[in-house]
């Protein structure tokens, strides 16, 4: 039997009939069709479904959506303001962070939360709060730069 979920997904507010068993993941992209996160292993182990929630960086995969109730969520495509997007996406395109993509929307948000968190890291602040998030391509070298790039000195 489907429940009423409530919350807000990119500073928009949302209702939404799901069932119980439905993951935050199969909701944003299947319902909402805000496919930025991506299902990836579908465990919780790498990462490519990262999204906030409250603020805080969490896997999709294996959060049910009843848990977002309330709740805010932002996805990548709710840091893109006005067409123009956030300094930190602007940055994995500057600096060459971006190779196949499929990572990115994870490695994006999970750094967000950290400049949200501590406008002015280190190299090992950054790649802590990458360290859920597997990249196959880039070797991270140019993840944390474009990171350390938008960071606050």
């Amino acid at each position: 039997m489907k429940q009423l979920l409530r919350f807000t997904v990119n500073e928009e507010p949302c209702e939404i009939a799901v069932e119980p068993w439905w993951t935050l993941l199969d909701v944003l992209r299947d319902q909402l069709e805000l496919t930025g996160a991506k299902k990836g292993c579908d465990r919780g182990d790498c990462g490519a479904c990262t999204v906030l929630l409250d603020g805080k960086p969490i896997v999709s995969c294996t959060t049910l959506a009843l848990q977002a109730h309330g709740r805010r969520v932002t996805t990548i495509e709710g840091l893109v303001h006005e067409g123009t997007p956030h300094p930190l996406q602007q940055a994995f395109v500057d600096v060459g962070a971006v190779q196949c993509g499929f990572c990115t929307p994870g490695m994006v948000l999970a750094a967000k939360a950290l400049l949200d968190e501590n406008p002015s890291p280190t190299e090992d602040d950054v790649r802590e709060a990458i360290a859920g998030n597997l990249c196959r391509c880039t070797g991270y070298a140019k993840i944390v730069e474009a990171v350390l790039s938008v960071a606050h000195a």
